[in-house]
């Protein structure tokens, strides 16, 4: 079979890690890549762990060479709305050059290339230029529960010089991107509780608090007019842009029309005195997730809801203690509670922003595979959203992460309709073969 139909069938499991019903679906794609990785001669392992499994390969280790560790997910995003997707989620569809699944793109596709260009090398050359450890996890789109605990248990079997992961974007087709941050993000949501049960608007209305109404007033506070954050500390400790970010982004196609032919949206809109990318990429967000309470159902219900409820993110970015937000941010909404009402504060997940050098050589060697694969220099940015296992990378390991993005900005990843371009597949099969050649140039650290 070719490549491309390998990655077909990967596609066809039905890998949803956060829905219980699949989960063997998750353990069959598992299962299917241990196969996959023996077959074409990598040393391979299942790791069981209290969630879903974790898949090792490895090449045989031969010293005086660097250590490569490639990370993937294989679990994928539930499909929902149905009713929106053109082709069945898990029977992917080739239209346009482009192949059409949930997990194509987020992170099948982009993945199962690196392994490619593995097995090509391997079957033309007998051998790697450089020690190559796969580690490919089923739980990423539930926030990797027990990786970092993996990471901890298995740090010696996993230390590395350089990890490299394809799980972000490209600024547009054909253009080499590597980007070498993220954002991190933390996670609340609150109830504000008013009356023992829904009162008649008529009898009691002006008379009590409104949760809706009090809800609605702490979502407000949030933000000043001009889009910046209300929070109190919020911005103490946040890392300004180095200028030659800000020089090299003001180079970049139109941050602002790519915002709005990528939303669909009438006009961009954020913190006053930063750019549509610098905005999304490298300064800190508030961001309301979910608003609810009262009625919804058809026509007009005249009540004051018991209670309604709201849900927050916050994407942080250097120096920012996930944690410290979080005390912030409650202290902030209990400052703002307007009386009459009760106020209950649940934090949610969080995980830490990250940052690498691009310009060391490491960062030097992805960008020289880059322009071999797309034939003109990379560009350097960073990612507005987060990928917390990256910082435990860095933590437990102690290793950088070259982040070389294949998904281009109307992929659609988690949403219906996800695709990936057959092009790119192919690209990130050259990708690998070139990152391997230079990372073999660097010495081992």
């Amino acid at each position: 079979m070719s490549h491309l139909d390998d990655l077909l069938t990967h596609l066809r499991f039905p890998s949803i890690s956060t829905d219980p019903a699949h989960q063997a679906d998750v353990r069959a794609c598992a299962d299917w890549l241990v196969e996959k990785c023996r077959s074409i001669g990598l040393t391979t392992e299942l790791h069981p762990t209290p969630g879903h499994p974790v898949v090792i390969a490895r090449s045989e280790a031969k010293p005086n060479r660097p250590t490569v560790l490639i990370y993937g997910h294989y679990d994928v995003q539930p499909v929902d709305p149905l009713e929106l997707w053109d082709s069945p989620q898990f029977e992917p569809e080739i239209r346009n050059g482009r192949i059409f699944a949930r997990g194509s793109t987020d992170n099948k596709g982009q993945h199962y290339a690196h392994l490619c260009g593995v097995a090509d090398t391997l079957a033309e050359k007998g051998d790697l230029p450089v020690n190559v450890i796969f580690l490919l996890e089923g739980e990423e789109e539930i926030g990797s529960p027990h990786l970092e605990p993996f990471l901890r248990d298995h740090a010696d079997e996993l230390q590395c010089d350089v990890i490299a992961v394809s799980d972000t974007g490209m600024i547009g087709p054909g253009v080499p991107t590597l980007t070498y941050g993220l954002r991190g993000i933390a996670c609340l949501e609150f109830k504000v509780s008013g009356p023992a049960s829904d009162l008649h608007s008529g009898i009691y209305g002006g008379g009590v608090m409104n949760p809706a109404t009090a809800v609605a007033r702490l979502v407000a506070s949030l933000h000043e007019d001009n889009g910046r954050i209300a929070i109190e500390g919020f911005y103490d400790t946040v890392r300004p842009l180095q200028e030659w970010e800000r020089e090299q982004w003001a180079r970049l196609p139109d941050g602002d029309l790519a915002t709005r032919s990528e939303t669909g949206v009438p006009a961009v809109f954020g913190e006053a005195g930063y750019s549509s990318l610098e905005r999304r990429w490298a300064r800190p967000t508030a961001e309301v997730n979910g608003i609810w309470g009262g009625y919804q159902g058809a026509g007009s219900k005249t009540v004051i809801p018991r209670e309604a409820c709201a849900k927050l993110s916050f994407r942080l970015v250097p120096d920012q203690d996930p944690q410290e937000v979080l005390r912030l941010a409650r202290k902030h909404l209990e400052r703002h509670c307007p009386p009459g009402v009760t106020l209950e504060i649940h934090e949610g997940h969080h995980g830490q922003w990250y940052v690498m050098d691009p310009l060391g050589p490491q960062g030097m060697a992805a960008q020289r595979a880059l322009e071999q694969t797309f034939g003109k220099p990379s560009l350097l940015i960073r990612e507005g959203g987060s990928i917390p296992i990256i910082r435990s990378f860095k933590d437990v390991l102690g290793t950088d992460t070259l982040m070389l993005g294949l998904a281009l900005p109307d992929c659609q990843a988690h949403a219906p309709n996800e695709n990936f371009p057959v092009a790119n597949f192919e690209a990130g099969i050259q990708l690998n073969r070139y990152l391997l050649e230079e990372l073999a140039r660097l010495l081992p650290t």
